[in-house]
């Protein structure tokens, strides 16, 4: 049985929930909450990406996993890249990324989404906004978001959404890579997704229609159509 780590992006774990109940079905799924998210400590060692992969490397190391795919979302796409790319003992055995931040194409921007309303983000992140229900405003959800936040901007800030070094070294990337990009993101568009997946060695790259930043909560069958075969 495939081992997958599913990496979420800044919105925090319950952002990929739909692919870790699709996956779980057939695989083994790890899906763990980033230090600093959901309420959890963050501890000050973790204040990058690329510390956040060496953080979920030695975990790999520690429990003796190989042959693991690495599947990530938004900030999560960028976490994983990182860590293909520092992957020196070969645990990894392929990327997913989705709709993944975290390289600069020139030309492109990426949206800061850090202070934005749950209704602005969703017409950044949706093809159709209506598709995204807003959680309860309570002062519980409320403390949670802004500690996602937080560490969402102590993990991206400077320069925001990308490290500038990232994009030359995908090219140390050397296992098979599927990129899956939602046509209607408004946070980084189609046209990143391209040159993100270009910057990899043999990479695919899939644009699913009719979704946006999160496309398999929008477009699961074709999100799940290529993901699949490609886990599989």
């Amino acid at each position: 049985m495939t081992t997958i780590l599913l990496l979420h992006g800044g919105g925090g774990p319950l952002t990929v929930a739909p692919l870790a109940t699709h996956l779980s079905e057939s695989h083994t799924v790890i899906a763990p909450t980033h230090p600093g998210w959901a309420g959890t400590e963050r501890p000050a060692s973790i204040d990058t990406i690329r510390a956040l992969a060496n953080y979920y490397l030695a975990m790999l190391a520690r429990e003796n996993l190989t042959d693991v795919i690495l599947i990530g979302s938004s900030i999560g796409g960028w976490l994983a890249a990182e860590m293909a790319v520092a992957d020196h003992a070969h645990r990894v055995a392929g990327l997913v990324i989705i709709n993944g931040v975290g390289v600069d194409v020139p030309g492109e921007t990426i949206t800061n989404v850090t202070g934005l309303a749950p209704q602005e983000l969703a017409k950044l992140s949706f093809h159709d906004p209506a598709n995204f229900t807003p959680p309860p405003a309570t002062p519980e959800v409320l403390a949670i978001m802004k500690g996602n936040q937080d560490s969402l901007l102590a993990l991206t800030g400077d320069p925001y959404g990308y490290d500038p070094t990232l994009l030359s070294r995908l090219a140390g990337i050397h296992v098979p890579t599927l990129v899956l990009w939602g046509e209607s993101d408004r946070v980084v568009s189609a046209t990143y997704g391209r040159a993100y997946a270009a910057a990899i060695p043999d990479a695919r790259f899939e644009l699913i229609a009719e979704a946006g930043h999160l496309p398999y909560m929008e477009s699961p069958a074709a999100v799940f159509a290529a993901l699949d075969p490609f886990v599989a």
